[in-house]
């Protein structure tokens, strides 16, 4: 009988440069960037043989290297089999092509990296129209004349008269059609965010959206508040659809959980613009929830880069505000010392506390800081009303969170918990 085996596929071989620049503003250590660039490669199963940090004190115009630079990656390149070499840095559609001329090898940057991360990990009919759209914004900034097909002419017909469209306009313009219908059907399901959250905010659950850094934890602290099961790895990029769950806290009061995409420096911009649909969601949220990889040594780094994104979407001043909550998660991976210097300082903040998804410490004192949070701005009161008006009661469920009721007779004594904002409209109501 003969033994058929399964071949596992070849992964490609890759080749990982940071280009290090002697007045760059990164935050992140080079190394930190390289090894951030390697995860990220990793992430699309690609087997990084070759990494290296490359010390610049400038941009080559026209290819990005410098042409010593060039000449000893050049055999190296050959000697390894590289077939995909990554640039961590935005290269210039002309830059790309010059490296790829000169080296013989596929060249790409930071921003394609990313991009085809996304285009790999998009579950959703959502996910995937972002990311196109991401794509398509990506792939019109590199039509530039550098290509001969791009020179070509066709000639103008019908009531377009002159010499005609060059390819390059032709391209572009398909590229431009293609934008707009991909914005048309994100404008749908932008409508469709907007209805859900409405039916939401009918039943009054406080919406609490997960931020962070990619690969700080937050699914991992998702599943474990909501025993749900959403996908994790220690992978950059591990989900990209935004999940949402209902949980309850100490108090007994509703919350909805929404884990969001993670993100990471120097995101690219077309990626924050298309994805604006889904960290929506953020923007409305109720509480922000910060999750940070404490044990990282680049926490600090990564707090800063998730911050600029916020700033970005319109969050400028959201570590002053009080619904922002920042969890210094992965505890399990600190010694004793390094955890208690963390959480004496931490006594005096109500804000920021240490967590881990792995050990579950932090998850009920995270609870009851977020009931505290929400809590904050709302009046008690207790208030009798007529059980006959009907309206009054379902208004109250709909606005109001019901601590007790009393029947007496004809009326009911109701507790509730209520914003000033509703507290007005509802003496309006009763007068």
């Amino acid at each position: 009988m003969t033994e058929f085996q399964i071949k596992t596929p070849v992964k490609e071989k890759a080749g990982v440069i940071f280009p290090n620049f002697t007045k760059s503003e990164i935050r992140l250590s080079p190394q930190a960037r390289l090894e951030e660039a390697c995860g990220l490669a990793l992430a699309i199963d690609l087997n990084v043989v070759y990494r290296e940090i490359i010390n610049l004190k400038e941009i080559k115009p026209a290819s990005f290297l410098g042409g010593g630079v060039i000449d000893r990656l050049s055999p190296l390149i050959k000697e390894k089999e590289i077939s995909l070499l990554i640039i961590d840095a935005g290269l210039s559609p002309i830059q790309q092509r010059n490296l790829e001329k000169k080296l013989n090898v596929k060249v790409i940057d930071r921003t394609a990296l990313i991009l085809e991360i996304f285009g790999e990990r998009a579950q959703t009919k959502e996910g995937s129209l972002q990311v196109e759209l991401a794509h398509l914004s990506y792939q019109r900034s590199r039509l530039v004349r550098s290509w001969t097909h791009l020179e070509r002419q066709r000639g103008g017909a019908g009531f377009l008269g002159g010499p005609g469209e060059t390819q390059i306009e032709l391209d572009r313009r398909i590229i431009d059609d293609k934008i707009t219908k991909i914005k048309k059907e994100l404008e749908k399901v932008k409508k469709t965010r907007s209805l859900q959250r409405k039916s939401r905010q009918k039943i009054p659950y406080p919406v609490i959206a997960f931020v962070g850094y990619t690969n700080a934890g937050k699914s991992s602290l998702f599943n474990m508040l909501t025993q749900a099961n959403v996908f994790t790895k220690d992978l950059l990029f591990a989900t990209l659809d935004p999940t949402m769950r209902r949980v309850k806290l100490p108090s007994g009061r509703e919350v909805i959980l929404s884990d969001t995409v993670g993100f990471i420096s120097d995101l690219p911009h077309e990626l924050i613009m298309s994805f604006r649909a889904t960290l929506e969601e953020v923007l409305e949220a109720d509480i922000i929830v910060h999750i940070r990889d404490i044990a990282n040594p680049d926490t600090q780094e990564q707090k800063k880069d998730v911050l600029d994104v916020l700033a970005h979407l319109g969050l400028k001043e959201i570590k002053q505000q009080n619904n922002y909550i920042e969890l210094l998660n992965k505890a399990d991976l600190l010694d004793l010392q390094t955890k208690q210097r963390i959480n004496n300082h931490l006594l005096s903040r109500d804000n920021k506390l240490l967590t881990s998804a792995v050990t579950g410490e932090g998850k009920e004192a995270f609870l009851e800081m977020l009931d505290k949070k929400l809590a904050t701005g709302f009046l008690e009161k207790k208030i009798t009303v007529s059980a006959a008006r009907g309206d009054i009661l379902a208004w109250l469920h709909n606005n109001a969170r019901i601590l007790s009721k009393e029947p007496i007779e004809d009326k009911i004594i109701l507790s509730l918990q209520i914003s000033e904002s509703k507290w007005n409209q509802l003496e309006n109501k009763l007068l």
